[in-house]
């Protein structure tokens, strides 16, 4: 575990992750791991999945649960929470991570192409969170974490659909901390930066791009994957018991 927090709420825990095989996502699976808790994920990258699992299997002895699904088929995406917890046992935490942060222009944007950001950005994190609210309810509560972006405070251009897409994810967090709060079911969001993951530095994170950033951050450091899987960790495990309806930014000061 190196420097990293050890929390005993997690051992043993069921948590299920979306988008979990590559970047935030296969940080977040190998953070769970390490922790002791029994680590379910989804991703239509299955290779990359398969190789996560042989790395974890080496590390912890357990391999975490793994589909290959596409998470804006709502049947799919609920009927896998459903076989993670039988296989598992109950859900105690749901970390909606899977988006697609493609660019596009405000004139190229189409009805099915704006339907089609949505379903990826903003409806998916809706439907896992109705499945596992009512899994959780059955229990004694859980913990949904919500992956949101500091692009939906900044707004930046040709991102129109992603960024209304991730302000949509900080209201429905605070919905449904509301309604679910009744359950003892905490829900919060988390706002990342520029994250150095794979995917960026071979799309949009290029040297002027990046000098750029640093020079409108306050701390002048990468941003790893790693670093908000921790923040992660914390909303999940009892130490943030009397936390719901809370929107995190992780960001170096960007925003």
């Amino acid at each position: 575990m190196g420097e990293t927090t050890k929390y005993p709420s997690l051992e043993g825990r069921c948590v299920f992750i979306t988008g979990g095989a590559t970047g935030i996502g296969a940080a977040m699976v190998e953070a769970f791991a390490m922790q002791g808790s029994k680590v379910a994920f989804v991703d239509l990258d299955a290779d990359s999945a398969v190789s996560l699992c042989a790395q974890l299997k080496d590390q912890t002895g357990t391999s975490p649960w793994f589909q290959k699904i596409d998470v804006t088929d709502v049947e799919a995406l609920q009927a896998s929470i459903a076989a993670a917890v039988e296989e598992l046992g109950p859900l105690q935490a749901l970390v909606n991570n899977a988006a697609n942060d493609n660019r596009h222009s405000p004139a190229e944007v189409t009805a099915q192409s704006w339907r089609d950001c949505m379903a990826i950005n903003l409806d998916a994190a809706f439907f896992a969170a109705q499945t596992g609210a009512e899994l959780m309810a059955q229990q004694s509560g859980g913990s949904i974490i919500n992956f949101s972006s500091i692009n939906a405070l900044l707004g930046p251009a040709n991102m129109p659909g992603y960024v209304t897409a991730k302000a949509g994810v900080v209201g429905m967090t605070k919905a449904l901390a509301r309604d679910y709060g009744e359950s003892q079911i905490r829900v919060n969001a988390i706002l990342p930066g520029w994250v150095v993951t794979e995917r960026q530095l071979k799309t949009w994170l290029t040297p002027e791009a990046e000098a750029d950033w640093m020079q409108q951050v306050a701390l002048k450091q990468r941003l790893q994957p790693s670093e908000v899987a921790n923040l992660a960790l914390f909303l999940a495990a009892d130490d943030s018991r009397m936390i719901t309806g809370q929107s995190f930014t992780i960001d170096g000061g960007r925003t």
